[in-house]
């Protein structure tokens, strides 16, 4: 599905509602847009308190990688 939005003689362009709730874009956000051959891309930028937390879910496997560089660490100072 595609929405279409029109340029301003500001150079702004609204971003659809739905496309917001979607993708979690609220006011003030920053958005990054990236070229490509085949178009722009537009990456929300979240803001660093809203990113505190979000590892949670893979806090288990996060651990274990920790531990396992802090093994390698230790046998690579034996030698």
């Amino acid at each position: 599905m595609g929405y279409i939005a029109k340029v301003t003689s500001k150079s702004m362009v609204t971003i659809p509602a739905k496309i917001m709730r979607k993708y979690g874009i609220k006011e003030g956000m920053r958005v990054k847009f990236i070229e490509s051959e085949t178009g722009i891309l537009m990456i929300p930028i979240p803001k660093l308190e809203n990113l505190r937390g979000i590892d949670r879910q893979h806090a288990a496997i996060i651990i274990k990688g920790i531990r396992e560089l802090e093994a390698e660490h230790r046998e690579e100072a034996k030698e």
